[in-house]
Order: C-alpha cells, then structure tokens, then sequence
C-alpha cells in the first residue's frame, strides 16, 4: 500500500527488500512497544482471572495464575499493519504468509477463548487434539495449493527441493494399479507440507511455556530465513539455494515479525506481564512453516528450529511411551521427570531463567549449524 504509493513518487528505495525489511521491522516494533502496556491493562480487564494455570505444569507456575493471555492479538495485529504497508502489493508470495498468519491466529484465539472462559485447569481445556489437528490439515492444504501455483515455470509442479539442484517432482512419479488404474504421488506433497506447516505450529505453541521463551528461540530462526531469503533473490549469492524471485515480496512481512516478536519480549520476558497464547504462537509457527516452503528451505529451517523440534519430540516420546507401557505393563511410564522438555528441567530445579537462556543458546548454535549448510551444503 504504502511500498506502492512510495515508488510511484519517486521513492525508489523502497524497491530495495532491505528497506521493507526495515520500515517494516521498525514500525511493528513501535506498535507492540507502545500499544504494549495499554493493551495489557485491556486484556486483564477482560479476562479478568486470566489464563488458568494447567496441572500438568511444575509448582513454581503457580504464581503465575491471573497473568492475561491472547498477546498474540497485538503481536499478528503489528504484522499485519507493518506488511500490508511496506510490502509490494501485487505480488502474491506476501499475501500467502499473511494468510497463513491469520488462518493459525484464529483457530488459536478459539482455543485460547476456551480455556479463559471455562478456567479449566485441565491439560486440554481447549479444542481438543483432533479438532486442531483437522482445522490445520484444512489450512495446510489451502497454503500447499497455493504455494505450489506461485513457483516459478522451472520448479516442477508439486516438487520437494533440497538445496538448489535435486528436485522430486512428485506429481511425475506414476503407480500404475491393477485394473489400468494409475495415480500419481503428487498428494504426497501436501502430507509433507502438513508436516512443515503443522510441525512448526505445534512446535512454536508446545514451546510456548516459559516466560520470553518462544520469542528467544524463534528470533534466530528468523534470521536464517531472512539469510535464506536474501539468497534466494540474489543470483549467485548462494549456489545451495533455489533462486525464487517473487518471494522479494517477504522481506516486510519478516521484518514486521521480527520486530513484533522483538517488542512483545519486552512484555513477555519474566516476570511476564502478559502470555502470548495460542493465538500468537500457533500464527508464529503457521507463519514460519509457510515462509519457509515459499523459499524451499524446508529442510534448513527444520535445522535452525532444532531446539522446538526437541521440546515437541519430547512431548511426544512422553505420550507414546507412557500409552505403549500402560498397554503392555498395565502401568504407564515416563522418559522425563516431565514434559515438555523445559519442565523436566524445571523438575530437576533449574531455574526458568536459566532453562531460558540455556535453551536461547542452543536455538543460536542450531541456527549457525542452519547459516553454514545454507551458504556451503
């Protein structure tokens, strides 16, 4: 809107992807610091005894009982503001990550006004696991569709791309059944972006349990795929990555993340003042698995994601090992003191603070491992 209106009167620069970046960055980052406390002070009004503090947390989460929740409504509202203005309007690479934002934000929101007003402290006072997992196969086969029809003619139709150079066209591999019957593996695609797109949802909102945490491990994925981003518009600039013109139209709307993640820290950070809920790191994950498969850096962000991935997989060997043993031994087990993975920690009598950082540090190494691949793999 603004990016438009800028060029058309001789504002050149802002053709620049580092300039979106950056007035993006900027303004999403002076919304949420400024909006921030007032919007705190409207939350606790509404919600009164804010978010009710599970059962299945350690003790010491006690204290945070009355904290308001749903932060995320002024996190993807600043997105949102700073990418429609900066970004250029017509190309459509934006406008999907945008989508992806909003379809995730609502289903959270939904769980999140569950849980406020029942004041369950039930594990799943939400929606339940299957309703959630549905309502995002059905956004994830809406992004993947869309997805697929913005690449470029010389990226085949509903391919999986590693690097800049082997690509499986899946929509070409033909099983040919008995009864003349032939189906290609094309929907094989769709299951491996539910995997990323709902993988990272699940893994931002599971990681969502500290105070400041989320946003500390997500930032230096941020980065990688501005890195990736930014290789993957500039020929030559990187030979491992796939070059993908129109996804220039991403720089506002990671800039508007970024800084939006950045100012809503300064609330979040411990003692929080305010919790980011499902509605914000269900978005930040449906975003971020959506960015990354308009760059074909599926694989690359997995990496750089590391430590979510492992306080998802923790979360999930906890319930599979525990219903596998019940089954055979009639008595349930458990791999950790605790899950996810940060309460076990907890439990061992770390504090959150430290498990934060700790955990912030490795997200950084994570990240580095995911920046080497990306410029020499």
């Amino acid at each position: 809107m603004l990016h438009d209106y800028l060029l058309a009167n001789g504002a050149y620069f802002f053709a620049s992807g580092w300039a979106q970046f950056a007035a993006a960055f900027g303004l999403s980052f002076l919304v949420v610091l400024l909006c921030g406390r007032g919007f705190v002070r409207w939350m606790h009004a509404l919600q009164k005894k804010g978010q009710p503090i599970s059962e299945n947390v350690p003790e010491s989460h006690k204290i945070k009982a009355g904290t308001p929740t749903m932060g995320g409504i002024l996190i993807v509202f600043a997105i949102l503001l700073a990418s429609v203005l900066f970004m250029p309007m017509s190309n459509q690479d934006g406008w999907i990550a945008l989508s992806a934002l909003v379809m995730f934000a609502v289903l959270g929101f939904i769980d999140d006004y569950k849980k406020v007003t029942s004041q369950s402290k039930k594990a799943a006072n939400g929606l339940s696991p299957r309703t959630r997992l549905l309502a995002e196969a059905v956004f994830v086969a809406i992004l993947v569709y869309m997805i697929n029809k913005t690449m470029p003619p010389y990226v085949p139709d509903l391919s999986i791309v590693v690097g800049s150079t082997i690509l499986w066209p899946l929509n070409a591999w033909v099983i040919d059944l008995p009864g003349s019957i032939s189906i290609t593996l094309g929907f094989l695609y769709y299951i491996f972006g539910y995997f990323v797109i709902c993988g990272s949802a699940n893994a931002t909102n599971i990681t969502d349990g500290l105070d400041g945490m989320l946003s500390k491990l997500y930032l230096p994925v941020l980065i990688v795929l501005v890195v990736a981003l930014y290789g993957a518009t500039r020929i030559g600039f990187m030979d491992s990555v796939l070059f993908l013109p129109d996804a220039s139209a991403l720089y506002a709307p990671l800039g508007a993340t970024a800084g939006a993640v950045l100012g809503f820290l300064w609330y979040n950070s411990k003692p929080a003042s305010i919790f980011m809920g499902d509605v914000g790191s269900l978005a930040l994950g449906g975003f971020m698995g959506t960015v990354a498969m308009l760059l074909k850096s599926e694989i690359i962000m997995g990496i750089a994601a590391g430590m979510m991935v492992l306080i998802l997989l923790s979360s999930f060997m906890q319930t599979m090992y525990f219903k596998i043993t019940r089954k055979m031994t009639g008595t349930g087990k458990r791999i950790f003191l605790r899950a996810p993975l940060h309460h076990h920690f907890e439990e061992l009598g770390w504090p959150e603070t430290k498990i934060v950082e700790r955990f912030f540090i490795m997200s950084i190494l994570f990240s580095g491992l995911a920046l080497i691949l990306l410029k020499f793999a």
